[in-house]
């Protein structure tokens, strides 16, 4: 027998059956689950689809509508062909019913009066029970899948390309928004995902099945049958979606192992207590490069699950402390940070990695809070173009804020007022005092006055140039040490 599945076109080459091609020659390669007979006008009730009906006539209508509509019933209940047995009952066959089978490509034969339709149910029975003999073998084959993927540590192509020899089937896979769902499986054209939820597994060519996992499905398989091969069926198809379902289980687990252990490396990077070459090794184990800088970003206001979707595909390491995100990884990490909404964000000067973080850190605080105060995605520390006069030492910087803005820093905390802001807002809005009264929502003669006790608790004239700079380098001294109030909204 042909290494198929029995079509419609088997049955007629068979010399044993001497079957005649009445009209429907468009539906040849149906396929042929098995052969049935039946004297019903309508026996669709009882049907599954995909049979050969025998029948001596008795039940064919005689008008030429009746006989019509008989057919297309047939048809519409998947039936793959009508075989009539010639010489008997059947009446005779009008022209339309000839012209329905035609424009349905539905078989219809004439089985010789010599022929037993015993012997045509033996020949469809021979090719299923081969056929299920081929699709138990493909089945158990299939189910020791598992074994392979813990015997040999196949990687997820391999894998998929062994079952795809086995069932006969291309297999596809995709999350529910059509993005890749396993590395290295391709993913399929997205009109062939259903639409509904409860959907039915079958379309044209094949099979599309949900990939379960915990809260709803990962995603989709799709499996279309192998041109030359002969597909397994279903139930291949299905423990095929169950595998793909252990290795995405086998996936997640092992993205959240390595977020876990990219944690607790960050927390200890960001306490520099590691030593250069075992942080360099840990994050070479966690996928982070070496071959040039890393940053530190702060992220703040963005939450967990869509800051982690978003840097899904990019190496990195996160930690969470109280409401804000640190991360590390390549300056690359600004596109999917940028592109969170209503998240702010500082990203300190690249450095070495595995080097020391307690710079980089203070970049990023510094930078993540000008990103707050300015409404701006993200902030790169070193764009301020003040700041970069500006020592790293914070020794320095602690004694140059000391020394130009001690007594109002001491004043503010003392008396709850805002004396630093209200100088600061001044500034950034080019000492323009309606604007700046404006953003600070008080009269302009209150922060004149302000301004007047500023310029007193500092001893510095803000009407000259020199004392301005100096004030403008301490303000930015302050903010990088994180030593100043919000500006105003």
């Amino acid at each position: 027998m042909a290494e198929h599945k029995m079509t419609v076109e088997d049955l007629l080459r068979s010399p044993a059956l001497q079957l005649r091609l009445i009209a429907g020659e468009a539906g040849l390669g149906r396929s042929v689950s098995w052969a049935h007979v039946s004297e019903l006008d309508d026996p669709t009730p009882w049907l599954l689809g995909a049979e050969v009906i025998m029948t001596t006539g008795i039940g064919v209508p005689r008008s030429a509508a009746r006989q019509r509509a008989y057919l297309e019933r047939l048809d519409d209940a998947g039936v793959s062909a009508l075989a009539l047995s010639a010489q008997l009952h059947v009446p005779p066959l009008h022209q339309t019913f000839l012209e329905a089978a035609e424009e349905r490509g539905m078989p219809v034969l004439e089985v010789p009066l010599a022929v037993p339709f015993i012997a045509i149910a033996q020949e469809v029975a021979a090719a299923v029970q081969e056929d299920a003999r081929h699709r138990l073998g493909a089945q158990l084959q299939v189910f020791g899948a598992l074994r392979w993927l813990a015997a040999e540590d196949l990687d997820t192509a391999t894998l998929f390309g062994r079952l795809e020899r086995l069932s006969g089937y291309d297999v596809y896979l995709c999350t529910p928004q059509g993005r890749p769902l396993l590395p290295g499986v391709p993913v399929p054209s997205l009109d062939v995902l259903p639409s509904e939820p409860d959907a039915p597994p079958t379309i044209p060519g094949g099979f599309v099945l949900p990939v379960p996992a915990p809260g709803g499905p990962a995603g989709f398989l799709v499996a279309f049958e192998r041109e030359g091969a002969r597909p397994a069926g279903l139930a291949v198809v299905q423990h095929i979606a169950t595998v793909a379902a252990l290795q995405v289980a086998m996936a997640r687990h092992e993205r959240e192992t390595l977020r876990r252990e990219g944690a607790e490396t960050l927390a200890e990077l960001l306490q520099d207590v590691l030593e250069p070459a075992t942080a360099r090794r840990r994050l070479t184990r966690l996928g982070l490069p070496l071959d040039a800088g890393t940053v530190l970003v702060v992220v703040k206001g963005a939450p967990d699950a869509a800051l982690r979707r978003a840097l899904a595909e990019h190496p990195h390491l996160m930690l969470r402390r109280g409401d804000d995100h640190y991360v590390l990884g390549p300056p690359e990490l600004r596109s999917p940070i940028t592109s969170l909404p209503g998240a702010h964000a500082g990203m300190s000067r690249p450095f070495a990695p595995g080097g020391s973080t307690r710079m980089a850190r203070r970049e990023a605080v510094w930078a993540a809070t000008r990103a707050v105060e300015s409404g701006q995605a993200l902030v790169h520390y070193g764009d301020d173009k003040t700041g970069r006069w500006l020592p790293e030492d914070t020794e320095t910087l602690a004694a140059l804020v000391e020394d130009v803005l001690g007594e109002v820093l001491a004043y503010d905390e003392a008396h709850d007022s805002r004396l630093l802001t209200s100088a600061r807002t001044w500034m950034e809005r080019d000492r323009r005092t309606d604007d700046a009264a404006a953003a600070l929502h008080i009269h302009p003669n209150t922060l004149a006055y302000r301004l007047r006790r500023f310029a007193a608790l500092t001893g510095r004239d803000l009407s000259s140039s020199d004392s301005f700079a100096e004030v403008w380098l301490a303000i930015q001294a302050a903010r990088q040490l994180g030593l100043h109030d919000p500006a105003p909204s």
